[in-house]
């Protein structure tokens, strides 16, 4: 998979993947991840990338003819290519729509800044609108790392035991993931639940889903719901 990140602070992308599982994905050649400044497809010799929203208003809106020399430079002919507008007004990420997107051979991430984008990008340029979550950031460069983490670790071969994805929270079975526990057995009068060490794998089995249930009830009432 390839995956190209439009962003005016390319800085604030050193380290996310630069580390851990993203950065070995990358040296394994199982993910290209490049990022490119938005300024470079700029004509102007200010590099101007934004200006004031017809009709007045608060702020400034990105400029939707220089994103799209972007996109269109960056645009792969001969792969699938998607284009994904990081957006708090989007469609909200889920790990079913990591999952679909883990497919496309190449992305291409527009994190958007200062008051927002030219409408346009959404309209005409972007092939989906993505939202992290109900909450306003300062851009759009937190959730393409998150969105590029997400999908990075459902790629094949990237996680060390492939069916690990399989039981985790928000996997098709709309569950949040039970508790685990690890060494020390007993810490401060802290014990691990008798079940777990029984060694009968059936009632652990029974005992996980209980607990799932649970936990799901309890803070994510929605998911039971669906």
């Amino acid at each position: 998979m390839k995956i190209d990140i439009l962003t005016l602070f390319p800085d604030m992308f050193r380290g996310p993947f630069d580390e851990s599982i993203i950065k070995r994905a990358q040296n394994k050649g199982y993910v290209e991840i490049n990022i490119h400044n938005i300024r470079d497809w700029a004509t102007d010799k200010h590099k101007t990338v934004d200006d004031r929203p017809f009709g007045g208003g608060i702020g400034m809106i990105m400029k939707v003819d220089v994103l799209d020399r972007a996109i269109q430079n960056l645009h792969s002919g001969k792969t699938k290519t998607k284009v994904i507008l990081l957006d708090a007004g989007g469609r909200k990420l889920t790990q079913k729509e990591a999952k679909k997107l883990s497919r496309i051979k190449h992305l291409i991430l527009i994190a958007g800044h200062y008051e927002g984008v030219d409408s346009r990008v959404h309209e005409k340029i972007a092939d989906e609108v993505i939202s992290i979550g109900d909450y306003i950031l300062t851009g759009g460069e937190l959730p393409a790392m998150v969105l590029a983490d997400a999908i990075v670790r459902l790629l094949p071969k990237v996680l060390e035991k492939p069916s690990a994805t399989a039981f985790e929270s928000f996997s098709p079975s709309a569950l949040l993931e039970y508790p685990q526990y690890t060494r020390p057995e007993s810490y401060k009068g802290w014990n691990v639940p008798k079940i777990l060490l029984s060694g009968n794998h059936k009632e652990i089995e029974k005992w996980r889903l209980n607990k799932s249930i649970k936990k799901t009830k309890e803070r994510r009432p929605d998911l039971l719901e669906k």
